[in-house]
């Protein structure tokens, strides 16, 4: 009868014990619950690294964890795309990237991951137009004389980009094509590394985003040509089309990609973090003071944008490789 008691109780204890670990077993932790990097596959001092870096300092506010910038140049903007594609899809890796990278380089490059399957987009930040410019000391004092110049001394001048097929190597080359010029595309590892290029002295001329130039510009260091867009993005620049270039020229979209399968839950939050991103006042105005635009538009809706581009990037590159 006793041993029949203490057996009973002993079993009544177990439950109990049982029940009590099961409500103090910890809750999952809800995304994120650690930094978040953000891969630039770019080099320093460049318009996406300018961009990033603001936008890491105010993101924090909504996603209630730090953004850290990484800068991994290197192969034209594939070795940082790799590194995000082969990370972990926790949403913890993320890349900054733009649409010359991302649907272009397919078609000139065999790529070591497939851009449409193993990214999916989780926010456009902006788009911006770039623009022609020259060292302050340059001889050349509009785009004219630049195209008249490199006309009259083909193959002499050089201009610095920030890599092969990318940004900027894209509109040199469709107005080299447009204009009938011939000029020597030299790559760096980034926009940053093209700016240091142009101010030494190393390079005639270069493109660059409004980020990139307005306070140079503001400051007397460089000599802006002419700017890619409909409207003047400088009240004295002429655009590109005011000075003989027609088409569509010269934008650069800016944007975030997780790699796919990123667990919905995390997509979600990263992207109502970009949303509340997008109309915070602070980001507004340092978004602002570089010069640069806000056009957002979701992962949704770049997804398609994507696709457009893909079409239309593969018949670019065959008019001007000649395929």
């Amino acid at each position: 009868m006793i041993s029949h008691f203490i057996k009973k109780s002993l079993s009544v204890l177990a439950l109990s014990a049982g029940a009590f670990t099961m409500t103090m077993a910890p809750a999952a932790a809800e995304y994120p619950e650690k930094p978040v990097t953000l891969v630039i596959p770019l080099g320093a001092g460049g318009s996406h690294d300018l961009n990033a870096r603001i936008i890491t300092s105010v993101i924090p506010t909504y996603l209630n964890q730090a953004m850290i910038v990484r800068l991994t140049p290197g192969a034209g903007g594939q070795k940082g795309t790799q590194e995000v594609a082969n990370s972990p899809a926790d949403g913890y890796t993320l890349l900054f990237s733009h649409n010359y990278m991302d649907m272009l380089q397919q078609y000139v490059d065999d790529l070591p991951y497939n851009p449409m399957e193993d990214f999916i987009p989780i926010a456009r930040v902006n788009y911006a137009p770039a623009s022609v410019i020259v060292h302050a000391d340059s001889p050349f004092q509009t785009f004219q004389e630049l195209v008249d110049y490199a006309r009259e001394n083909p193959g002499e001048l050089s201009m610095g980009h920030s890599g092969n097929w990318g940004a900027f190597f894209v509109p040199a080359a469709q107005i080299m094509q447009e204009l009938e010029l011939k000029m020597n595309l030299v790559p760096y590892q980034g926009g940053g590394p093209a700016m240091q290029a142009l101010l030494s002295g190393d390079s005639d001329f270069s493109m660059a985003f409004p980020s990139a130039i307005t306070a140079l510009k503001d400051s007397g260091d460089i000599r802006v040509l002419a700017s890619a867009g409909t409207k003047r993005i400088f009240e004295d620049v002429p655009t590109l089309s005011e000075v003989g270039v027609e088409g569509d020229i010269g934008y650069m979209h800016r944007f975030i990609l997780a790699p796919a399968g990123t667990p919905p839950e995390a997509v979600e939050k990263l992207q109502e973090a970009f949303a509340q991103l997008n109309e915070d006042k602070t980001f507004i105005r340092l978004m602002g003071s570089l010069g640069e635009s806000i056009d957002p538009m979701t992962g949704d809706e770049y997804q398609v944008l994507r696709e457009e581009q893909s079409v239309a990037y593969e018949a670019l590159v065959n008019s001007l490789t000649g395929q």
